[in-house]
């Protein structure tokens, strides 16, 4: 059987903030929509699904995001997990310049957890709150490939 991750999905309170603060990222919108119907109830699980959808692609072409903001059933408020929390942990990205990107995260209100950390010399790293409480982990490796 063959097998292709396709996309992550995460649902977003504000599809419009989601989609500034990644496509500033580098990140492109591929398509955006509106889903309902009995396909989308079927397909999602949920009665009465209506939602905004948009699909971002990585720069290098292997990776997309599907981000969705749900019109009905109302969208469920929770906290956002911690980064030892069972479920979907984060977004990671590799970035040249982890400055460059924590200044593009810092102009959208999103700044380090902690700091940035660096990891035997191989990487520097970070976590970040996102847009809706999103966990972005940012990478940046010191050494060349």
């Amino acid at each position: 059987m063959a097998i292709a991750l396709e996309n992550v999905g995460i649902a977003v309170r504000d599809l419009d903030a989601t989609i500034a603060f990644f496509t500033d990222l580098g990140l492109t919108v591929v398509g955006r929509d509106e889903v309902s119907g009995e396909w989308a109830d079927t397909a999602v699980g949920l009665d009465g699904n209506h939602a905004k959808i948009a699909v971002l692609q990585t720069p290098d072409g292997h990776g997309q995001l599907e981000f969705f903001e749900y019109i009905h059933p109302a969208a469920i408020e929770t906290e956002p997990t911690l980064p030892n929390e069972i479920g979907m942990h984060r977004v990671a990205f590799s970035v040249d310049d982890i400055d460059e990107a924590l200044a593009i995260a810092a102009r959208h209100g999103c700044f380090p957890l902690r700091g940035v950390a660096n990891y035997q010399g191989v990487y520097k790293l970070t976590y970040l709150r996102g847009p809706s409480g999103i966990i972005v982990m940012f990478a940046q490796a010191l050494q060349p490939k």
